[in-house]
């Protein structure tokens, strides 16, 4: 895999240097996946068995609580993050631009089958104002309950910018 990762930052013009100085690690690739949930648009989302679990009780617990939760990305692949960047790319965007809202392929969290972009209806997806949602506060104080945490908060060490929609299961939860 290391060679693939060196290949593809060479192919999208960053070294190896940045990955090292924004601390980011290599994420290896889920292999067992569930099928967790399923968009209007028809789109498939998948997560690990632990982190499905997790995800399923997380929602429940959101809807009795009168909070609506639903999934706009879950598991991507390395090659998707590829192309997801590559799109990014050809629609103008530098470099630089691209990886301050999107992971190098093969550090994506999204690749371990643990991470979710989160919405509720009624707001613009995959935007800051998310943290302006009953949602989001709900998520705030519940879903480390359900071994959830926000990956990426105002001033992350990563360089990201800030993603109140970005949620990742970690394994030592009791899921």
């Amino acid at each position: 895999m290391r060679a693939e990762l060196h290949a593809l930052a060479s192919e999208f013009g960053f070294s190896t240097a940045l990955i090292e100085a924004r601390g980011l690690t290599a994420c290896d690739e889920a292999t067992e996946l569930e099928l967790v949930e399923t968009a209007d648009d028809g789109k498939e989302h998948f997560l690990v068995p632990a982190a499905a679990r997790a995800w399923r009780t997380l929602k429940a617990a959101a809807m009795a609580e009168g909070i609506d939760l639903f999934i706009v990305s879950a598991f991507r692949s390395v090659g998707r993050q590829a192309e997801v960047v590559r799109r990014k790319l050809a629609a103008g965007q530098p470099i630089e631009e691209v990886l301050a809202v999107c992971a190098p392929p093969g550090y994506s969290e999204h690749h371990t089958g643990r991470a979710v972009d989160l919405s509720t209806p009624g707001v613009s997806l995959l935007q800051a104002d998310f943290d302006q949602t009953a949602a989001f506060a709900w998520l705030g104080r519940r879903a480390g309950d359900f071994g959830f945490y926000l990956s990426f908060p105002q001033g992350n060490p990563q360089g990201y910018l800030y993603e109140p929609w970005h949620w990742c299961f970690h394994r030592g939860s009791n899921y």
